[in-house]
Parts: C-alpha cells; structure tokens; sequence
C-alpha cells in the first residue's frame, strides 16, 4: 500500500501514459444526477485512443451492466456491459467462494444483485422457507420490510450475510435518501450482528474484481469521493486521483485523514492528460507553479499566486495535511478557515 502519509506522488508523463486503466466512479466523476460532467465524453474518448483502458465501477448493485452501460451510452459516453463492473458482481464473487455450486442466496435487493448470482451459478430464493445458505443485502428501490424481515430470519438461521455496500445515503432527483447502509443497520439492529462480508467500496472486493474483469496491469482509481474512491485505492495499495466534480470539496480535502489522501488531485478529468507535480516545502511554506502556501493560524494562505488552479489545490492540500499531521498530537484538528478563499475557487 502506499505510504498515505507521505502526501502527493510526482510524474513527469501525463497519468493516461502511467496507468494502463482507469477504475471510473460514476455518479460525481462521469456524470452527476441526471446530466454528465461538462466535456467527460470527449475526455474518456481521448483516454482510449491513447490506449488507456476505462472501467466503469458503482457501489450501486440495484442495475445490470447492461442497464448501466445503456445510461452511459444515452449519456453519449461509449460504453458496454463489459466495462461495468458493480459491487453486486463483486458481492456474487464472494458467494461463490464460499459456497457450493447452486447454493440458495436470499436476496435483500433487485435484478442487479440476481443478475449477478446467476452468473455466478448461484440460486436465487426470497423467503426463509426456501432454505438459503446465504444472504445478500444491496440496495434497490424495491426493498420493503418483507425483504428486510426475511433477510433477518435468514442471518439468525445461521446464512451468511453479505453486502454489496455500506454506503449510507444515496443521492436522488428528491434529494439524499436512505442508502444501502442505512438498511443493513436496520438488520443489524434484528439480528445483532454485522454482514460477514462488504463487496463495494472501500473494502477489496469490487477493486479485486474490476482488476480480475479488466486484466489491468496498472489501475488508476479515480473517484471523487475521499471515504470510498480513494480510502479504497488505497486499501488496495492502487494510487488514485481525486477530481473536485463531485461530493468532496476543498475543506474536506485539505482535512483529509491520511488513509484517504489521494495519490493525485486535479479539479476535472483533465488531469488525466497532465503530469503532476508535488509542491516543494521551505518551512512552512508549500510551493508548486508559481504558487505558495502555508497554514497561518488556523487559515491556508497564498503568499504567491500562480495560474495553474489545479496546482493551487495541490499546494494546499500538502499545507494543510502537514499541519494537519504535525499538529494532531496536540490535539489539533483542521479546521482551517481560509478553506473558501478566492484563489482556492475555479
């Protein structure tokens, strides 16, 4: 695993030249809501023809790869089932290992998690009269107490659980709703236990099976949430690149806990085409493009302006974890209010 402690890596190429695929998260780096990030078409296009392979890869195991794939491609991004790999996928792979061939598995979810068993050659039952061996949990609209009540019956039988993820929330036309975690705790509440196993970000399984699908030499995960995109990578010793299009912005990043600093940051998928440089330190000071920056107090401060905003976040971010790291100790904690500061906004 790399040293997440040792903050931003260098690289004289532009990432598309070092990493032989990109592991893509998609709600907040491919598209958010309803609509894709302005211009991601165009850069993924660009990515493959210079021979990077791209991985679609979702926490959300309630669509098929087909459905995810027929998404992307309205969304006028290529893509086919063979590029979407979902923690359903992930979540069958695990059953499979640990079962025997037909096994009966409960779902808790929809046709993305029962999909994914069949492939696996596994039986898919819905009620604890049907004798399942295993249980797993992923989210899906569809999901009631019924589901949730047989699943329990199931887990204090004796089946194994699994869940495809833990992910709270989900974001929704409505706003932010009830995720996939929320339900496993209310089965965890009946049965007081915990799923034996997580498939999806930011445990193994769903990087192990996208690099198992893709046959990827290299990986880049790039994602744009801290907790599961890159606590994952770097679980899995992948370096990872953090684009600022999504959920996290520039306060949570700069008080990132080491195990979910990036290896690389840029503010959209641009910077898959760029080199990445890592900021210089003199002290206090953190310079990088014509740009310096240190942690005053309790505020980031830019003592020199330079172009390159990417390259402004880069030097920040190094400022404030270091602050952050040598100020932990003493019962610091990065609060860091000049987090908002003009030269830090597009």
């Amino acid at each position: 695993m790399p040293d997440s402690h040792r903050g931003l890596l260098s690289t004289n190429q532009p990432l598309v030249e070092v990493y032989d695929c990109a592991m893509l998260d998609l709600d907040g780096v491919v598209y958010v809501g309803p609509r894709a990030v302005e211009g991601v078409a165009q850069l993924l296009e660009r990515a493959r023809r210079l021979g990077m392979t791209l991985a679609f890869v979702t926490n959300n195991a309630s669509r098929t790869p087909d459905a995810v794939a027929a998404h992307l491609t309205e969304l006028g991004i290529a893509a086919n089932a063979r590029d979407v790999v979902t923690s359903a996928q992930a979540a069958a792979r695990e059953l499979a290992a640990r079962l025997d061939g037909g096994a009966k598995v409960l779902v808790i979810g929809g046709e993305g998690l029962r999909v994914a068993l069949r492939e696996q050659g596994l039986t898919c039952v819905e009620t604890i009269d049907e004798d399942p061996v295993a249980v797993v949990q992923g989210f899906d609209r569809s999901v009631g107490w019924e589901q949730l009540a047989q699943g329990a019956y199931a887990v204090r039988a004796g089946a194994l659980w699994v869940a495809a993820n833990l992910d709270l929330t989900v974001p929704t036309a409505g706003g932010i709703a009830p995720g996939n975690g929320t339900l496993v705790n209310a089965v965890a509440a009946a049965v007081d236990a915990r799923p034996g196993v997580v498939a999806g970000k930011p445990y193994r399984p769903l990087f192990d099976e996208t690099v198992r699908r893709i046959e990827s030499q290299r990986p880049l995960v790039v994602g744009d949430r801290l907790d599961t995109d890159i606590e994952g990578a770097n679980t899995c010793a992948a370096d990872s690149l953090l684009v600022m299009t999504g959920v996290t912005d520039v306060r949570a990043l700069c008080g990132a806990r080491p195990e979910q600093r990036p290896t690389y940051i840029a503010r959209t998928l641009d910077g898959l085409f760029e080199a990445h440089g890592v900021p210089k330190r003199d002290g206090e000071v953190f310079a990088l493009g014509g740009w310096q920056v240190a942690v005053r107090g309790d505020r980031l401060v830019a003592q020199q302006h330079g172009k390159d905003r990417g390259d402004a976040l880069r030097a920040a971010a190094s400022a404030a974890w270091a602050w952050y790291d040598e100020h932990q100790g003493d019962g610091g904690a990065p609060g860091l209010d000049g987090w908002d500061a003009d030269w830090l906004r597009p």
